[in-house]
């Protein structure tokens, strides 16, 4: 089973680019600059942010769906992201070194299973969910922190 991996749209975030930090914080949203690497998760880039690169914290609904399962919490976005990332069969840099938490969706949104892997594992945890026909999406997480980190969809 092929699938593709999905950074979150540039376009939802780019008018926060380049706000003062009080801008910002009349929405809600925190600038920070990242002092480490890895450790500053990009969910356009998927991608760790080089350290010295802004980013902004912020709350996103990563889940927007009319079930119990909806779902928001703090991500990361890089200031100096340019494009979304797009993997096919490609697992991205991001989720290297770190517990990935996979939440399987049907089309209704609701979860239908749920999985927990880990580097080489994490792959063949995703051909795995994607075997049951009844698997619309996948949403992987953080599993340390609970963030959402990426869609998965059937390519």
């Amino acid at each position: 089973m092929s699938y593709v991996v999905s950074g979150l749209p540039l376009e939802t975030f780019q008018p926060l680019f380049g706000l003062s930090d009080a801008e910002l914080a009349e929405r809600g949203v925190v600038r920070r600059t990242a002092d480490a690497k890895p450790g500053y998760p990009c969910r356009i880039t998927l991608a760790d942010a080089e350290p010295g690169d802004t980013l902004l914290l912020l709350n996103f609904e990563s889940h927007s769906v009319d079930t119990p399962y909806r779902s928001a919490y703090a991500i990361f976005v890089n200031e100096t992201a340019h494009a979304a990332s797009r993997l096919v069969d490609e697992l991205p840099p991001v989720f290297q070194g770190r517990p990935i938490a996979l939440r399987i969706f049907d089309a209704n949104g609701m979860l239908i299973g749920a999985d927990l892997a880990r580097d080489e594992a994490l792959d063949p945890a995703i051909r795995r969910a994607f075997d049951n026909p009844a698997a619309a999406y996948l949403h992987a997480h953080n599993a340390a922190h609970g963030c959402f980190a990426a869609r998965i969809d059937r390519s």
